[in-house]
């Protein structure tokens, strides 16, 4: 298979010390995990499942996977990722695999699996041609009946980060917002590490139409962390990326719930879940 087509700022983004490992690991990000996790499990539900985990990164959500009996394999464009992942799952008491692949062209066979994750290609493949190619291949390798899982960030999220942080005065910051708003080409021109790097950023409308179009049946659209993500990072301030113990998380993961399908609030949750099936043949 030829070599994955991305944008060399967004390698370069994740090819620094493990930022998505640790930013879902501890922290706000952990609300994002949990929640993740949540809407995964209820979909799923009983049973054990052959799993891809097209753009898994360093093997996250691969690792609880496998810890709860599924057989997971990863697919992930950056070597850096692929190299942590297969690491990691070799060490794991439930272990898994990974190697170097691109969500539009898999190299597995039709029908070959029973769930497919896109927890991340569909934000940096910013041409809606693409990202419907990638839920394409996501219902070709699925088996009939069979689940995929693609996330998205919300159209809204920079400006709601922005605010969070007091960032909105920047000019620099705000052009970006305002770009995000009219577009959702979300750039980083300065290559600010901490103002994420080129994107597209999804009205909350926008991704059950892609997965129609790719031919998926839209099970849900759901709003994983909610507000909760931004009062919680306000409140923290400089100290976001801080240890954040469950019991403190609890009243926002219940908070997320309440509201995780009303359209009114949807887009201000900073990452999205749509929920699909394959038909059946």
């Amino acid at each position: 298979m030829d070599e994955p087509r991305v944008a060399a700022e967004i390698i370069e983004h994740y090819q620094q010390s493990r930022p998505e490992d640790r930013r879902l690991r501890v922290g706000l990000g952990r609300l994002e995990l949990l929640r993740t996790q949540e809407l995964i499990r209820r979909h799923l539900g009983p049973g054990r499942r052959q799993v891809l985990d097209v753009g898994g990164a360093s093997g996250v959500h691969a690792e609880w996977l496998a810890a709860d009996g599924h057989r997971v394999h990863i697919v992930d464009p950056v070597p850096l990722h692929v190299e942590q992942a297969t690491e990691l799952g070799r060490r794991s008491a439930a272990p898994f695999t990974a190697e170097v692949g691109d969500a539009r062209r898999l190299a597995h066979a039709d029908g070959s699996v029973d769930v497919v994750l896109l927890l991340g290609p569909l934000y940096h493949l910013v041409e809606r041609a693409d990202r419907v190619a990638a839920l394409a291949e996501a219902r070709r390798v699925v088996r009939p009946g069979g689940s995929v899982f693609a996330a998205g960030i919300s159209r809204f999220a920079s400006l709601y980060d922005g605010l969070s942080r007091g960032l909105l005065a920047d000019p620099d910051f705000r052009s970006v917002v305002d770009a995000d708003l009219a577009s959702g080409q979300h750039r980083n021109p300065g290559g600010r590490a901490d103002w994420f790097t080129t994107a597209y950023f999804h009205r909350p409308d926008e991704l059950p139409v892609e997965a129609a179009e790719a031919g998926l049946d839209v099970v849900g659209l759901f709003g994983v962390e909610g507000i909760s993500a931004w009062l919680q990072r306000s409140a923290r301030g400089p100290d976001r990326d801080a240890v954040v113990a469950d019991d403190e998380l609890a009243p926002h993961l219940d908070a997320a719930r309440l509201v995780e399908q009303e359209p009114a609030v949807i887009g201000v949750s900073p990452h999205l879940l749509l929920v699909a099936r394959r038909g059946p043949a």
